[in-house]
């Protein structure tokens, strides 16, 4: 699966619960939408997925990347009701790194 370098890596540090680096995947500004929340900018993006860490060990498996809807179909499986479900992240990009994403 081609995925871009910043996907790659997103993925990499979630499945090792790196919250820092996760966040340094995203630019400064930044927005995540997840579970009718928004997170705006790297701090509060490193907060939440710091705590989604710490509740539901959550590791991510990709299943098929669209590079033309930027959207990443993955498997997500942790200490969640319902573990393993599927995922899409749907991505905005800014100069190699994610400007928004929206998990659904």
């Amino acid at each position: 699966m081609n995925l871009p370098n910043v996907v790659t890596e997103l993925i990499k540090t979630q499945n090792n619960f790196d919250s820092t680096a996760y966040a340094n995947c995203f630019t400064e500004t930044a927005i995540v939408f997840d579970e009718g929340k928004t997170h705006n900018g790297r701090t509060e993006i490193k907060n939440w997925i710091d705590k989604a860490n710490q509740e539901y060990h959550a590791v991510m498996k990709p299943l098929e990347y669209s590079e033309a809807e930027h959207t990443l179909k993955a498997e997500v499986s942790g200490t969640f009701p319902g573990s393993p479900i599927v995922m899409i992240y749907y991505f905005e990009f800014e100069d190699g790194l994610i400007q928004s994403l929206k998990i659904v």
